[in-house]
Order: structure tokens, then C-alpha cells, then sequence
């Protein structure tokens, strides 16, 4: 297992995630009614399953093709989406700002975001899909039983 090839391959997930994922969903008409699963979130939270499973396909392609390997590397996506999201908050208001201690007094404020239903949902369309791939290229790639 690379380790550093999964970073890489996570880091660029979370990348088409955020800025095309989130673009393409964008096209997608506005609800009338609020709500948090609106037409828009269903449609991020499709395409983003969509974008992890061929993301774990191609990490697929050089390391083992098993469940636990697409556990892993839905784990790792995870954790670079979580850090990318709390180094983007930190170096945005240290832009904005120019001040050390108000970017110090946000730190308490990324234990909320941690806690919402939509760190599941991220969780969720990381783990599950590249837990599925790993699943059924491990099934596809083993050799039949023989009888």
C-alpha cells in the first residue's frame, strides 16, 4: 500500500469535490423550499459518490484490490478533507485578517463543524464507495473456486 500515492489521489478527490462537483451542482435549480436536502445537496452528494468510486478505481490500479484497501483509502480521504478544510479555515482568516490570535480564536470554532450531520455525509461519500470498490475489484480480481 503507497500511502503517499492515496494522499495525492484523496487531496485531488477533495479538490474535483469542492470546486467541479460543486460547479456541475450549480447548473441544478435552486429549491423553492429550504431544507437541507434540497435537489442541489442530493446532487453534490451523488456526484461526489460518483467522483470517490473512480478516484478508488484509479488508486485501485497500484495497489491491492481488496475491501480493505478501499476501507483505507476512504479513510485517508476523510482525514485529507477534514485537514484541508480546517488548514483552508485557518490560512483564510489569517489572509482576511493579518492577526495570529483571531486565527487562534477560530481553532475552538472547527469542534461544531466536526459535530454537523454533513462531516457524516462528508465521512459517508469518502468511506462507503471506496469501500464498495475495493469490494467488488477484490471479488472481480480473485481467481473462482474450483469445485
Amino acid at each position: 500500500m503507497n500511502i503517499e500515492r492515496s494522499i495525492l489521489i484523496a487531496f485531488l478527490g477533495n479538490y474535483l469535490t469542492n470546486t467541479v462537483v460543486a460547479a456541475l451542482v450549480a447548473l441544478v435549480p435552486a429549491s423553492a423550499t429550504p431544507g437541507v436536502f434540497t435537489p442541489q445537496y442530493i446532487s453534490y452528494v451523488v456526484l461526489a459518490l460518483v467522483v470517490v468510486a473512480v478516484l478508488t478505481w484509479w488508486y485501485m490500479q497500484g495497489a491491492g484490490k481488496n475491501l480493505r484497501s478501499g476501507v483505507i483509502f476512504g479513510v485517508i480521504g476523510f482525514l485529507v478533507a477534514l485537514a484541508t478544510a480546517f488548514i483552508s479555515g485557518l490560512a483564510g482568516v489569517l489572509t482576511q485578517t493579518g492577526s495570529l490570535s483571531q486565527m487562534a480564536g477560530i481553532v475552538p470554532n472547527f469542534w461544531p463543524f466536526l459535530a454537523s450531520y454533513s462531516t457524516l455525509v462528508l465521512a459517508i461519500y469518502w468511506i462507503v464507495p471506496a469501500a464498495l470498490m475495493g469490494w467488488y475489484l477484490g471479488r472481480s480480481s480473485s481467481p473462482s473456486p474450483m469445485m
